[in-house]
């Protein structure tokens, strides 16, 4: 009855994997081009520097974990 039980829990595992990093490859593929000339290469890493900060304060003051 459970023949193949861990195989087939692999096969979604790796199936779950590769959809994903199809996913990040299709998504972040136009930005490549960008990452060419330094001046937008800094400009898209600070926006996403900022981006990850201002998520980050946002959850603890919301969810009151420390002052800053």
């Amino acid at each position: 009855m459970f023949d193949g039980f861990w195989n087939n829990v692999l096969r979604y595992f790796r199936y779950f994997i590769t959809t994903l990093l199809g996913v990040f490859l299709n998504a972040f593929a136009p930005l490549i081009p960008l990452f060419q000339r330094p001046v937008t290469l800094i400009a898209i890493l600070g926006f996403f520097a900022g981006t990850l900060v201002f998520i980050s304060l946002t959850l603890r003051a919301m969810l009151g974990l420390s002052t800053i």
